[in-house]
């Protein structure tokens, strides 16, 4: 049988591993408060198109 202290560790690395807060995007940068607007103009527009003609 083989006991627990036998086991060969490897060393524990970030392969694979993104960290996505350190990346820069280059898309624009939109408030939570601008994405609302935008959705509900959207909504809006979606409706107005739906039921006028």
């Amino acid at each position: 049988m083989s006991k627990k202290n036998d086991k060969i560790s490897m060393p524990q690395t970030g392969a694979g591993l993104v960290r996505y807060f350190d990346e820069e995007s280059v898309g624009p940068n939109l408030s939570p408060e601008h994405v609302i607007v935008i959705t509900v103009i959207l909504a809006i527009f979606c409706f107005v198109l739906r039921f006028s003609g």
